[in-house]
């Protein structure tokens, strides 16, 4: 590959070719799509769990590798990008939060082998954003100095779902490591926040919740995030030590059991909850119904045609541990482009490392 500067920034040549990337703890193949879709050529890919790897083969045609510390480079053929979800549950809130002390926590350490061994042009990371928290920032530190060890230039940033076309409230941290330049985030293409009526299904078999089994409040109001909690659920929860007039608020996952209008976003869909516990309020038909299933994938980005896990209960869980394929789609378009790279830090990152910047 032709690698040159032009005007102080990188641009990747790749000699009429297609850029190559491998796609690591791939998942159900969210990152995958993106870069597809982008004129990536995928050369490996590796993931552990035997469900994902179904879901995976019957949507591209191959079963990834499996754990990755069993890969020999040797296996690995010549890539230019190496793009990683790699393990969140040990930085979730969500989790543990154990971090380095979790086994999949020290993962991270594996990608950093194979980057020493294939060294590519570009990685690309992604995670939870509490992992900016962790350890009071230690966890993060270690991630961006062992980049920076390996020669890159690192930055980092913290993007939203919503900013990029689905709505949904979803803030997860990017980490992007380049040989010639600093990752520019500010020229990613951003949109306008869609509501989730655009993205429903007109007619389906809907679970419908009765009058009975919800509240609704008055004067809801459309938080910051886009969000606009608009009742909650009668459900029968643990009320020991629970603050007067909030029994109503789930005390599972630490997320409240609210219902939200489609006339704003959608919360962040996570993957504990295999029952798909995600309940919107239709102004329209005036009835609180559950998303379903495909719906979950539509406002993750996910064509409608991507085959899922014959369970129910492991593809909510499955689409809760993906990427959103639009926000991750312009950040391959942006890696293509000269614009895309600077001599100068424009995330998140500190440069001597001493902290990092919290939002």
């Amino acid at each position: 590959m032709d690698r040159r500067l032009s005007q102080n920034k990188y641009e990747l040549i790749p000699n009429g070719r297609n850029l190559k990337f491998i796609d690591l703890f791939a998942g159900i193949g969210g990152f995958r799509i993106a870069f597809e879709k982008e004129g990536y050529e995928c050369v490996f890919s590796s993931e552990i769990d035997e469900k994902c790897c179904k879901v995976y083969f019957d949507n591209f045609g191959e079963f990834p590798f499996g754990d990755i510390t069993n890969i020999s480079s040797i296996n690995i053929p010549d890539f230019d990008v190496l793009v990683a979800g790699f393990p969140c549950q040990p930085f979730s809130i969500s989790g543990k939060k154990l971090g380095f002390k979790d086994t999949r926590g020290s993962l991270f350490f594996e990608i950093c082998r194979i980057i020493q061994e294939k060294s590519p042009s570009v990685v690309l990371l992604e995670n939870v954003k509490h992992m900016i928290h962790h350890d009071k920032g230690r966890t993060l530190r270690v991630i961006l100095n062992s980049l920076i060890e390996l020669g890159y230039k690192v930055d980092y940033e913290i993007l939203n779902s919503k900013d990029f076309g689905v709505p949904q409230n979803r803030e997860r941290i990017f980490i992007l490591g380049s040989k010639k330049g600093y990752f520019n985030f500010k020229k990613l293409r951003k949109k306008p926040t869609p509501k989730l009526r655009e993205f429903l299904i007109k007619n389906g078999d809907y679970e419908i919740l009765k009058k009975s089994d919800y509240t609704m409040i008055k004067e809801p109001r459309i938080q910051k995030s886009g969000l606009i909690f608009v009742g909650y659920r009668n459900k029968n929860t643990w009320k020991v030590g629970v603050r007067p007039n909030t029994e109503h608020l789930s005390r599972i996952h630490r997320q409240p059991n609210r219902i939200y209008s489609i006339e704003g976003v959608h919360p962040t869909i996570p993957s504990q909850e295999p029952s798909g516990r995600f309940f919107i309020y239709d102004p329209d038909k005036n009835i609180v119904r559950k998303l379903t299933l495909n719906e979950c994938y539509i406002i993750m980005g996910f064509p409608e045609t991507f085959i899922k896990y014959s369970s129910p209960g492991i593809s909510y869980n499955q689409i809760g541990n993906s990427v959103c394929v639009p926000l991750c789609k312009e950040i391959a378009y942006l890696i293509k482009k000269p614009e895309g790279f600077s001599n100068e830090p424009q995330g998140k990152i500190n440069r001597n490392l001493q902290y990092v910047f919290f939002d």
